[in-house]
């Protein structure tokens, strides 16, 4: 038996003409807005508040910020803004603890050997170096 497995399963079905169902919310809700803001309030007043609502309908139904659509970002803001947050720090050891600290360090230090090159070794192998150097010059 073959099963057909459903293709496309994160894009919203178009439902009114080229929108879905969330986008024509979003626009009837500004045009509802924006018609009582023009009812209700005087002109001088109603203007900004019309042009707000349009503007944040508009935002809600077409824009996407990094692939993201602008439901979600709004979202996140506002859960960002007014949820509670959790701060966590390393509090600094106490002066007897860093003591103990810088201590450790300096055996650690310490411990580890770095060779020291002398002006006969460092000779040595600028000779050897030369003359590898002429035996491939001589080669080619």
């Amino acid at each position: 038996m073959r099963f057909q497995v459903p293709q496309f399963i994160d894009i919203e079905d178009k439902i009114f003409g080229p929108f879905t169902f969330k986008q024509f919310i979003y626009l009837l809700g500004g045009a509802g807005g924006a018609y009582v803001f023009y009812r209700l309030l005087p002109i001088i007043i109603a203007i900004p508040l019309i042009i707000a609502v349009i503007g944040l309908a508009l935002a809600l139904t077409f824009l996407k910020i990094n692939g993201r659509p602008f439901p979600e970002i709004l979202q996140s803001w506002f859960s960002y803004f007014f949820k509670s947050k959790l701060f966590i720090w390393k509090q600094a050891p106490k002066n007897q603890e860093n003591k103990k600290v810088n201590q450790e360090k300096e055996v650690k230090e310490e411990k580890i050997y770095i060779p020291k090159l002398t002006e006969g070794k460092l000779k040595d192998i600028s000779w050897s170096l030369d003359v590898l150097d002429m035996d491939k010059n001589k080669r080619k």
